[in-house]
């Protein structure tokens, strides 16, 4: 029963769901118990460690032992011993043989308990049991291995109180391990005496030679090396695209959307405070990154900003930056102050810093997701000219407006030979003029043949197809439909 009250979750983890995290991570999991002992193991890739450290001390601190869920898995053991022991022919015997021939561990007891125990059992007693033995003193917890411990680990992920983080860098300093993300709070957001801490921090870690993330950073995910030390979850699909972040949950919310799209992420760290690696330091590493496609950051605050944007625009030479910066308004400086102590700058003069840049600025998540998306998986275009495709003469103005406030595109005049070709495709109604509007004469053939006419032209830079979807729209209306067979 204690073994089963195991996998109720705990205050970041739902129930069932360590076991689900193991697995998805490419790992096993399980549990036994004997007489004096219950024992959960799991084996998973190396590099998962931090995970699994993570989890067991999160169970250790928050484990759910509620009233309900207690009845519910006391009535799950108690089946569980019927199907095992009572039903099967001999089970019975066996437990009396074995209650009977043995009086030393692990046989002197079955390893399910009696019938007679269980229901005496109350939610008391499994509160006292895992607070007398589910506690560091008492609790073991062994890692197994082949490695070598001094030389295996490069990255320690610090979740411990800030008084304790000190002694604990020695520690790792001592043991040879080079670099250290630190989700721990209290330091520069949280006042004067957080800052002092907090540059004392980072004083040390230069002293010991330990490269550090944070603190109050949320994570660390890079998908080629496996790796996913993060608090709050997804994992996401592997991609091309590498997120630098002041805020963790920016992260998290880029991965979500990697998960809904498909587009994946390459590397995406949390900065946090960015006491010591700031997000201008890993999109630099991003442009030199084989993995890496474009760069995509949260920025709240900005403490040299000619430095920032010089560092910044030098990476878009290289590669595409997509970035969205919080504390554009007093509401939101004040909000990103308190959030990681960061000062927020002049929002007009960032703007157009950005134009002058080459950085693309986005006003919203999903909309740095989509241009992040989009520069991580189509081509540059090599000019302005771009041709406006639709399925709704609408959707053609709108974005027609689009292209003249940008003032870099060009909605440029169809030549007269693709014009030509597309009278080939779609019937007379068609606009005959950029925005290519087919007025409702595309049909699923069309659609493509068109697009790649527009596309294949040598005087065309880009192409805009509006409509995608219109037709699965269609069909789920006529399955959906009283007509349908």
């Amino acid at each position: 029963l204690f073994e089963h009250m195991m996998f109720k979750g705990s205050k970041n983890i739902e129930p069932e769901a360590h076991t689900s995290i193991v697995a998805s991570v490419g790992g096993q999991s399980n549990a036994y118990t004997t007489e004096d002992t219950t024992v959960f193991w799991e084996t998973l890739p190396q590099h998962f460690l931090p995970l699994a450290l993570w989890m067991e001390a999160d169970r250790m601190a928050t484990l759910r032992v509620d009233e309900d869920a207690f009845k519910r898995e006391r009535e799950v053991v108690k089946e569980e011993r019927r199907m095992r022991i009572e039903n099967p022919p001999f089970g019975l015997l066996n437990e009396l043989i074995s209650f009977h021939a043995y009086d030393v561990h692990p046989y002197k007891h079955p390893v399910i308990g009696s019938m007679t125990d269980l229901n005496a059992a109350t939610i008391d007693d499994v509160r006292e049991f895992y607070k007398t033995y589910y506690v560091p003193e008492n609790a073991t917890m062994m890692i197994v291995g082949d490695f070598e411990p001094d030389n295996a680990i490069d990255l320690v992920f610090v979740c411990t109180p800030a008084a304790a983080n000190p002694d604990l860098l020695r520690a790792c300093a001592r043991k040879g391990i080079k670099a250290a993300f630190l989700t721990s709070a209290g330091y520069g957001e949280a006042g004067d005496a957080g800052r002092i801490l907090e540059t004392e921090l980072v004083d040390l870690a230069d002293e010991l030679g330990i490269l550090m993330a944070g603190p109050n950073g949320q994570g660390v995910v890079s998908t080629p090396a496996n790796l996913c030390a993060q608090i709050v979850a997804p994992y996401p699909p592997a991609g091309g695209i590498g997120v630098a972040s002041q805020s963790g949950n920016f992260v998290s919310s880029f991965m979500n959307y990697a998960r809904q799209t498909g587009v994946g992420i390459s590397r995406a760290v949390s900065a946090g405070n960015a006491a010591a690696l700031g997000v201008a330091d890993l999109v630099e590493f991003y442009a030199t990154d084989s993995e890496t496609k474009v760069s995509l950051a949260y920025v709240e605050g900005i403490s040299n900003g000619r430095a920032l944007m010089d560092r910044l625009g030098a990476v878009t030479n290289v590669k595409p930056l997509v970035v969205i910066k919080g504390g554009a308004t007093e509401n939101g400086a004040r909000a990103a102050a308190s959030h990681t102590g960061a000062l927020a700058a002049n929002d007009s003069v960032f703007d157009g810093e950005c134009r002058a840049k080459g950085i693309t600025r986005a006003a919203t998540v999903e909309e740095a997701y989509e241009a992040a998306a989009t520069f991580a998986t189509q081509p540059l275009p090599k000019g302005p000219n771009i041709v406006v495709l639709t399925t709704a003469g609408g959707w053609g103005v709108v974005t027609s407006d689009a292209i003249a406030r940008d003032g870099m595109l060009r909605l440029m005049q169809l030549p007269d030979d693709l014009r030509t070709a597309i009278d080939g495709k779609l019937p007379p109604r068609w606009s005959r003029n950029n925005p290519v509007d087919c007025a409702g004469g595309e049909t699923r053939d069309t659609i493509p043949e068109v697009m790649e006419l527009i596309a294949s032209h040598a005087d065309v830079d880009a192409v805009i197809y509006l409509g995608l979807g219109i037709q699965a729209n269609q069909a789920r209306l006529m399955r959906e439909g009283r007509f349908y067979p």
